[in-house]
């Protein structure tokens, strides 16, 4: 069968003012909805653009408005619950104005990371949102968003040295404090603690808190029910076999994530160790399987909806009022508080 290729040839804007009899700049501006082009004219345009098969050319807009409309975003794993609030608040906030988000991941590497940030780079994307890798404590890779104003904010984990952004992140010092008060209100002295590794912020600043709590309290942190590793429940399970593999077992434990909480019920049920009689445990993130397990987990909420609020209100601030930028680099950081969600196992 022969083909016409005429049929295949993607039309313009000048083809769909032909078609109508009138001008490209008109037509442009009602596929913009332009408010100097009536309503009947507009509707006219759009409804001839999807029957010629016009499609619009978003990046060659972009490069005449200096202006992609697209906002980027890493993210350390879009499969924890977190981030995945996180990223459905802020996409439906930039939305309203707008903005599309680009979402990546750099499932916890660094070198993923470093060749995403590259790409959104040379993608144009207005505006980059960043929650870092595990590992990241060198953070040149987002140098060029800074040389070149690109507004760069880091969320929930954010850079542990000095660096010209903004951030946004929780209060978690706070919530090592919370966690550590709570545990000791229960009259808890033995306690193990599973964390994150601390080249990461959010659990360095986790256990900073609690371990100013408990030695305020004169209560010592054992090192050998210490474990600073990622958190994935095959990394918990093994801890737990260390921490309770002695004749001595902790009262209490503290878990920097929920993944880590979650594990540690089961290891207690399995092991028959009641609790929280016996034993009581705090999760970290308000995961949603805190609450179903039986027993509910007592956790950490870090409320990642308001972060995302937090986030989307600075970003637009910042894309909309160049002047903005300036003034906001004497209030770079803020911090969105914790609250403690108590359940069944404390």
């Amino acid at each position: 069968m022969k083909i016409d290729k005429n049929e295949n040839t993607e039309k313009s804007i000048v083809d769909i003012a032909k078609a109508l009899g009138v001008s490209a700049a008109t037509v442009s501006r009602a596929l913009n909805d332009n408010p100097r082009i009536s309503e009947a004219t507009r509707k006219r345009v759009k409804e001839k653009a999807i029957e010629l098969g016009y499609r619009h050319n978003s990046m060659a807009s972009s490069l005449r408005n200096k202006k992609s409309k697209i906002i980027g975003l890493i993210v350390p794993r879009i499969s924890m619950y977190f981030h995945a609030v996180f990223i459905t608040a802020l996409q439906n906030r930039l939305q309203n104005e707008g903005y599309s988000l680009m979402v990546c991941q750099s499932n916890d590497s660094v070198a993923v990371e470093q060749k995403l940030a590259n790409t959104l780079y040379s993608s144009r994307v207005d505006a980059l949102v960043v929650s870092l890798a595990l590992y990241t404590e060198n953070y040149a890779h987002f140098d060029g968003f800074i040389n070149r104003g690109i507004p760069l904010i880091f969320y929930d984990r954010v850079p542990t040295k000095d660096y010209p952004a903004h951030i946004i992140q929780g209060d978690d010092y706070r919530g090592g404090v919370i966690a550590g008060n709570h545990l000791i209100e229960m009259g808890c002295s033995k306690i193990a603690y599973i964390s994150g590794p601390l080249s990461c912020s959010i659990y360095r600043e986790r256990t900073e808190g609690l371990k100013h709590v408990l030695k305020k309290a004169k209560v010592t942190l054992a090192k050998k029910w210490c474990f600073y590793q990622e958190l994935t429940a095959e990394n918990a399970w093994n801890s737990l076999r260390q921490i309770f593999a002695g004749d001595e077992v902790p009262e209490a434990i503290f878990a920097s994530n929920d993944t880590t909480a979650v594990a540690a019920v089961e290891f207690a049920r399995e092991q028959g160790i009641k609790i929280p009689q016996e034993l009581k445990i705090i999760g970290y993130s308000n995961d949603p399987r805190a609450s179903i397990i039986s027993p509910p987990i007592t956790t950490i909420d870090q409320h990642p909806d308001e972060m995302a609020h937090r986030v989307a209100y600075k970003l637009l601030h910042l894309l909309k009022d160049k002047n903005a930028r300036e003034h906001a680099e004497t209030n770079r950081k803020e911090i969105v508080p914790v609250t403690m969600v108590r359940r069944m196992t404390t």
